[in-house]
């Protein structure tokens, strides 16, 4: 990828996240990114484009976040991994950026991408079977969903504590 692609996709990656992809116009992001208008319409065609080659992206990398926990066999550190991915987000701008874009884009354009969380949702569930929970397969759908609301709260609620619910999380299922 082009130096130039890539400060566009960066530039597009942070203004759609804070102001939105509808509020957000490619002359805007032009001039963030230090390029062309016509730049980013060679490269994506329109904006649309650019948001699907965000989204693209963004997924290559979840991939790549996610492999470390859906690999693991021991249950108990699969599950600690999960929630690891918490500081590893809040440790990583861009990605954080992209994620905060999943949760705007979700609501904004209606798009909400569950496939994302498939691997997860399949590794969480088999730890929960091998710890002998009765409905493994609800267990890890509940703590997604936990775990999305948590997000959707950090990133609309200013001054939300994340980090004291995950920690909360992490001890409830240590026992």
């Amino acid at each position: 990828m082009t130096d130039k692609k890539e400060k566009i996709l960066r530039a597009a990656l942070e203004l759609f996240a804070e102001e939105g992809f509808k509020s957000t116009s490619t002359n805007k992001i032009a001039k963030k990114a230090g390029v062309s208008e016509g730049l980013i319409f060679r490269h994506f065609g329109n904006k649309d484009g650019l948001l699907q080659a965000i989204i693209q992206e963004g997924e290559e990398q979840a991939k790549v976040l996610f492999a470390d926990i859906v690999m693991e066999s021991d249950p108990k550190k699969l599950i600690e991994k999960y929630f690891g991915l918490t500081d590893k987000l809040l440790d990583n701008p861009e990605m954080a950026n992209f994620w905060k874009l999943q949760y705007k884009i979700k609501w904004e354009l209606e798009i909400y991408g569950e496939h994302k969380m498939e691997p997860l949702e399949l590794a969480l569930t088999n730890a929960f079977k091998k710890l002998g929970y009765k409905k493994p397969d609800l267990e890890a759908r509940l703590l997604l969903i936990n775990m999305d609301g948590m997000a959707t709260r950090y990133y609309l609620q200013e001054g939300f504590n994340v980090k004291e619910m995950v920690e909360y999380f992490r001890n409830k299922y240590k026992q």
